[in-house]
């Protein structure tokens, strides 16, 4: 979530003034760097005003780190899951993120320069 909001940040889009309109109690700079705990994830996670501000590269990025959070950080770790990193890096990158990925036999990192 940190490096989705970190790039809507830099261009001012209107997913991340809703968030400053959604966490009057956050700084704009805290949300700008994407310092959220969980609770605040969960929320924007059921509002559906947010996907509606988000743009459409913006919501596939959005989809494919929902999905991850869902499929893979959670108890279960879906069968596909190297495929659902795979999209939400793809994604990512066409926001102007650059990350890389590195598998191994048991576990999944992801390096942000």
């Amino acid at each position: 979530m940190k490096t989705f909001v970190k790039t809507m940040g830099k261009t001012n889009s209107a997913g991340c003034l809703h968030l400053v309109g959604k966490f009057p109690k956050l700084s704009e700079a805290k949300i700008k760097e994407g310092v959220f705990v969980g609770p605040h994830i969960r929320q924007v996670f059921r509002d559906p005003d947010f996907e509606n501000t988000l743009s459409e590269l913006e919501m596939s990025a959005w989809n494919s780190f929902k999905w991850v959070c869902e499929n893979f950080l959670g108890n279960k770790k879906s069968s596909n899951y190297r495929e659902g990193v795979e999209t939400l890096l793809n994604a990512y990158e066409k926001m102007g993120c650059h990350m890389s990925l590195k598998f191994t036999s048991c576990t999944l990192t992801l390096i942000f320069p």
